[in-house]
């Protein structure tokens, strides 16, 4: 497949991460053909297309929880292809992965402690408690909790909060909306640009295309393991391709 097709103009930022050809395979299966992408610094940019498109493939290999098959991935210009998770974390990745992934027998408290533990900055690990106990309130109330016991928006707050307490410049997100009712996704997503305005960039996976589209200053649209277009959020809102394909219209 050729260059995919570009939608609108994209500012110039300083790059955060760049794939380069990346290929992810299970077995016999391609589930990436070789994807090309960037985030820049300060940026949200949204990933979007059907369900086995590859979209959590892409994140799953950029944030070393897959082995690629073949390309590059670049963080803050190191090249960091194939690097372990528990590596990538210290160097600003952190990644919220479809499903919450949270310890339900742990507490609240005790999950954040967990997305903080590679840090020794007591003072900052408390400001940045404080910070997401500002952005998501509920979670300060809940404590004292069990993971299990929170709701299912409630566990999504508590996921995100976890992935902040790494103190990352580039946020991986995989479907933060997934099974939640639209006004607690609502939330989530008004909070998303709050954090993102205080300079975490983000690349975000999300089955509500109409909502990251809007959040995202960039766009990539991803069918069957290859990338077909991209351009500004707004430029692929207003696509009547994408409307009809993604946004049942």
């Amino acid at each position: 497949m050729g260059e995919p097709q570009r939608l609108g103009e994209r500012a110039p930022r300083e790059p955060l991460l760049e794939v380069r050809d990346l290929k992810v395979s299970y077995g016999a299966i391609a589930a990436l053909k070789g994807v090309s992408l960037s985030v820049g610094g300060g940026e949200v940019v949204a990933l979007i297309g059907a369900n086995g498109a590859g979209k959590t493939s892409t994140l799953r290999a950029v944030s070393g929880m897959v082995k690629p098959a073949g390309g590059a991935v670049v963080l803050n210009g190191e090249a960091v292809t194939g690097l372990k998770a528990h590596l990538l974390v210290p160097r600003g990745m952190a990644h919220a992965p479809e499903g919450r992934g949270i310890f339900p027998n742990l507490t609240v408290q005790e999950n954040l402690d967990l997305g903080a533990y590679l840090r020794h900055d007591d003072a900052a690990i408390a400001k940045d408690l404080e910070t997401c106990f500002g952005l998501f309130p509920i979670l300060r109330e809940r404590r004292k909790q069990p993971g299990a016991t929170l709701s299912g928006g409630e566990q999504q707050m508590l996921s995100i909060s976890r992935a902040l307490m790494s103190n990352p410049t580039l946020l991986l997100l995989d479907e933060p909306s997934l099974g939640l009712a639209p006004q607690v996704t609502q939330t989530i997503f008004r909070i998303l640009r709050d954090v993102n305005a205080r300079g975490v960039s983000i690349l975000l996976v999300e089955q509500n295309a109409h909502l990251a589209l809007e959040l995202a200053h960039w766009a990539y649209v991803l069918e069957t393991g290859e990338l077909t277009m991209e351009g500004t959020g707004q430029a692929l809102l207003a696509s009547e391709d994408i409307r009809k394909a993604y946004l049942g219209e």
